[in-house]
């Protein structure tokens, strides 16, 4: 029963997220259209008006994909510095782990040899 609801709630987030690009797809398509019907009227009007809103629709269609990609390398370059001095603190502690297990390992040798001294000094000589 609850694979049911959730195949449903998948279903109905993407036909959702469908809606959604269908209406940017809509509004890019109306914002287009809008600017091309500019275009059209204008260059009748001389060459030089014509490249330039050519050069205008241009700038506007593509400065928000720039704004958005320089957004996402700002967001990685961010990600990566985090990663890194990460990796640093993980190499920090894994070394502070490393320096303790090794004294921890002579302790326990020094505390294994003294007790077997200890043990051999108690224990009497048969001879």
């Amino acid at each position: 029963m609850s694979v049911i609801k959730a195949d449903r709630t998948g279903e109905i987030d993407q036909a959702a997220a469908t809606a959604a690009v269908e209406q940017v797809e809509g509004e890019i398509r109306a914002f287009v259209r809008r600017d091309i019907s500019v275009f059209r009227r204008t260059r009748t009007e001389g060459g030089d008006t014509v490249v330039d809103n050519a050069n205008s629709i241009i700038d506007r269609v593509s400065g928000a994909s720039v704004n958005e990609i320089e957004r996402v390398i700002a967001e990685l370059a961010s990600v990566r510095d985090m990663l890194r001095s990460e990796g640093e603190r993980v190499q920090r502690e894994i070394a502070g782990y490393a320096s303790l297990s090794q004294t921890a390992m002579t302790s326990m040798k020094i505390i294994a040899d003294s007790l077997s001294n200890w043990k051999n000094q108690s224990t009497p000589n048969r001879g």
